[in-house]
């Protein structure tokens, strides 16, 4: 059953026409992933998907709601989250208090010391830097409390932008990891991501945007598999 259904979806910068009647769909339970070189339309897709982007035609079907017109903020409430492109935590504010920003639906004090502390057992490192001022944490570290904070709101949707970005190898393979983990407890996940080779090992299924179009999709293992995304995506 489709979770999140995105309809001939158009969206325009002025006269740029940057998504190009794009559909596409995510599973309940699913690990969908967006691949595509730079410029190819991925962080547009999300923009518009969480409603900070307008679409010019085209709709976003979200467990079975339209939510084309939709603000952000009232998405969150319907049970998506987005993890955005470089990480976007609040600098200026404690490791504890970036994790409550992303509890700002729920008034149970109860339940949010409870989602803190879930966080703290999925990330040791937040807890052990609960006090830190989050600018002055390394950036997988603050990979890790964007992530921390997006779950705080028990999103049965996660959307993941670009989560491997400017990280090393081993937090690379840390953070993959992580993702599984992730959709081990129940989560569906979309994710954009520039590591193909990461992410098509991961997914259930895969699509893969060139200039605002979507122009090939499959499960994860084909897209592997296949010659044309070896030799455009993974330096074969």
């Amino acid at each position: 059953m489709a979770l999140l259904e995105i309809k001939d979806l158009s969206v325009y910068y002025g006269v740029i026409c940057a998504l190009k009647g794009i559909s596409f769909e995510v599973n309940q339970g699913e690990i969908v992933t967006l691949i595509g070189a730079n410029g190819a339309g991925k962080t547009t897709t999300m923009q518009s998907i969480m409603g900070l982007i307008p679409s010019r035609s085209g709709s976003v079907v979200y467990d079975g709601q339209d939510i084309t017109k939709t603000p952000a903020h009232s998405i969150v409430h319907l049970g998506m989250t987005q993890v955005p492109e470089g990480r976007r935590v609040f600098q200026e504010l404690t490791v504890y208090e970036n994790l409550l920003m992303g509890a700002y639906i729920e008034k149970d004090s109860r339940k949010i010391k409870a989602a803190v502390e879930e966080i703290y057992d999925r990330f040791p490192r937040l807890g052990e830097r609960k006090n830190q001022i989050a600018g002055t944490l390394s950036g997988g570290e603050q990979q890790m409390l964007a992530m921390g904070r997006a779950l705080m709101s028990k999103p049965k949707l996660l959307m993941l932008d670009e989560p491997s970005m400017g990280l090393s190898p081993l937090l690379v393979d840390q953070v993959f990891s992580i993702i599984q983990e992730i959709h081990k407890s129940g989560t569906t996940i979309l994710l954009v991501e520039q590591n193909a080779n990461k992410s098509l090992a991961i997914s259930d299924r895969a699509y893969v945007l060139e200039t605002g179009k979507i122009v090939l999709s499959g499960t994860g293992q084909e897209l592997l598999a296949s010659e044309e995304i070896k030799k455009a995506y993974l330096g074969g």
